[in-house]
């Protein structure tokens, strides 16, 4: 029995098709424009990275940093690069850590210069792994400086990490804190006669409010506020630290804020200053000739010298070795978690169970982490995957979980079984909780004069979208519900050896932080990515050991594409990454009919987290 109606299905189906359609011929026709230039470009161009000693990196975070990136139409990729206005560009934290770390022990490079104008998401555990390196990148003598017309909240905690912050003379720094607010439905839907079944576990799961609120319940106020109050004393304990200065002159009430702007006499960049947000004001010209000064100028004498994070990350990127060793096997759970296979950035119960299988039946994958980053999503599909931890675990092959920034729901359920779990202290975890929820049209069918009638031989034949919802058949959903839940709290009592009395009164569907997490006994440890990987092996008694990405294999012909993708950048005319209007319309509409993927449980049954998106 499903719970989602078929009609909708196909509806937003059809809809995301012609959508989806629609932008690929946009795309592809600006795509065959320009390929031929590009192409002629790249044979011609014999332009050899040359790396001088006393070279600043310059470490430009364009994008949404994430643990796996979305898979790109390889049209629609050669368009995306270098573009530093795509709001979707991604940007692998695995590829940011290994630069900072090379450039650590590299003696050409003396200095970074973070470059965060457009950086657009990140999470704090994300960017406290990021910091991380960079301290380990001061700690060896070298020196680490920021410099922004304007530093939004996110791109000033990479900021604080630098010896120097540097500010124009005309730009400010916005700090506001944490707010949760979303729209709620609940009367518009009635408006429009629109009938919404709501089955749930959960005093804290409230991803079905909108639907059935016209505001927030105050159980829902209060988990959101406790969290909020966890993830800012973590940021904010990090900034003030890394600045000097007390977490409380961070964010500061409108009287405050108002009698500093006063005293700086209306200038906001004046204000950071005698806040000690930032170390010196300056325009563009005056920062070009501080850095010639620190590092040297370049070979034209019209910059400081430096290198690009996508240069450096081509000069440094390792050789393919082929021996295998033994090795940690990683396998990356990011995105929703749903049905069938799914494409990179998204978990699928086929793909990522296939993955999973691929580390237990290779002989040099002696254990495996899995490093988890998913708000949840279908009931079924997560316990598919768990199903493959402990095929692993029984293979004797140890599995330690790696928490990023978010691993709720669905994600703590396929993380419940393994031998160990890592979480960060801002990692948005827990959300033990479920729900289902479908719409009937019954109401406003017949508003219209549109009725539906008929026989059928069971209650369970005539289910229809536009038909009213039998009680009988709504307590066996709900029944199924509770059955769920159930089980999701005897999961997770029976791994964490906890009763499940102790489970229930921490589930509900609350969400914590990493570190309530851990004094609640939700998870083993806080770490991050290289902790897990060195716990995996000691749990497989190795000392010497590679890791082995484990994901899926591009063709030959995908090789080729995102070769001519990345080296062809650089010759692509800026006036062509600029959206059009009409392919901005249609990005905003397929996010939103897209949202309706996350939905495919064939019974109806979810573990997902909505609130884990701020």
């Amino acid at each position: 029995m499903s719970a989602k109606p078929p009609f909708l299905q196909r509806l937003f189906t059809l809809l995301w098709n012609i959508i989806n359609t629609t932008r690929k011929l946009i795309i592809n026709f600006i795509f065959f424009t320009v390929l031929a230039i590009i192409i002629i470009a790249i044979a011609t161009s014999d332009e050899e990275i040359v790396l001088d000693n006393q070279t600043a990196l310059v470490l430009d975070l364009s994008g949404n940093i994430v643990d796996q990136k979305r898979f790109v139409d390889p049209f629609e990729a050669i368009l995306s690069q270098s573009n530093n206005d795509n709001a979707d560009a991604e940007i692998l934290l695995a590829d940011i850590l290994y630069v900072i770390q090379n450039a650590t022990q590299d003696t050409r490079i003396s200095t970074i210069v973070l470059n965060l104008s457009n950086l657009r998401s990140a999470g704090v555990s994300k960017m406290t792994d990021i910091g991380n390196a960079l301290n380990e990148f001061k700690a060896a003598g070298k020196q680490v400086v920021a410099m922004e017309n304007g530093y939004s909240q996110n791109q000033y905690f990479l900021a604080s990490y630098a010896d120097t912050v540097f500010l124009n003379t005309k730009g400010m720094v916005s700090l506001d804190g944490l707010s949760r607010y979303r729209l709620f439905y609940k009367s518009a839907l009635e408006k429009l006669k629109i009938n919404t079944h709501v089955f749930r576990v959960g005093t804290f799961k409230s991803a079905v409010e909108p639907f059935i609120r016209d505001d927030m319940s105050d159980a829902d106020k209060q988990a959101s506020n406790q969290l909020l109050a966890d993830i800012w004393a973590s940021y904010s304990s990090i900034v003030a630290k890394n600045r000097g200065i007390s977490p409380d002159q961070l964010v500061l009430d409108t009287d405050t804020y108002l009698a500093q702007l006063d005293k700086a006499e209306g200038d906001s960049a004046q204000m950071a200053m005698n806040m000690h947000w930032v170390d010196e004001l300056v325009s563009a010209e005056q920062f070009r000739l501080a850095m010639i000064e620190q590092v040297g100028a370049n070979k034209d004498g019209d910059s400081f010298r430096q290198i690009s994070f996508n240069d450096y990350l081509s000069l440094t990127a390792p050789l393919p070795q082929f021996v295998e060793k033994d090795s940690v096997g990683i396998v990356v759970a990011k995105g929703n978690i749903l049905n069938g296979a799914q494409p990179a950035g998204q978990i699928g119960g086929d793909t990522t169970s296939e993955f999973l299988r691929k580390a237990r039946l290779n002989d040099k994958v002696k254990a495996v982490v899995l490093r988890v980053d998913s708000p949840g999503g279908s009931a079924f599909a997560s316990e598919q995957i768990r199903q493959e931890v402990l095929a692993l675990k029984n293979a004797g092959k140890p599995v330690v979980v790696s928490m990023g920034s978010l691993a709720a729901s669905g994600g703590y359920w396929i993380s419940a079984s393994a031998d160990y779990i890592y979480a960060t202290p801002t990692t948005l975890t827990g959300s033990i909780g479920i729900f289902g929820m479908f719409a009937t049209f019954e109401d406003a069918l017949t508003h219209l004069g549109v009725n539906s009638d008929g026989v059928a031989t069971s209650d369970w034949a005539g289910l229809s979208p536009a038909r009213s919802l039998n009680p009988n058949v709504k307590a066996v959903i709900q029944r199924h519900i509770e059955r769920g839940y159930h089980e999701f709290i005897s999961l997770v009592a029976t791994e964490r050896n906890m009763t499940i009395e102790q489970v229930d009164s921490i589930a509900q569907g609350r969400v914590w932080t990493g570190t309530r997490a851990l004094e609640l006994g939700l998870v083993d440890e806080i770490g991050d990515m290289k902790q897990a990987i060195a716990k995996a092996a000691e749990l497989a008694e190795m000392d010497q050991f590679d890791t082995k990405l484990i994901e899926q294999e591009l063709t030959t012909e995908q090789q080729f594409i995102q070769q001519l993708v990345g080296a062809s950048a650089a010759y692509i005319p800026q006036s062509v990454h600029k959206s059009s209007i009409l392919e901005s319309m249609l990005m905003q509409w397929s996010e939103v009919i897209e949202d309706f993927a996350k939905f495919d449980d064939p019974q109806g049954m979810y573990l997902y987290c909505e609130q884990c998106d701020f």
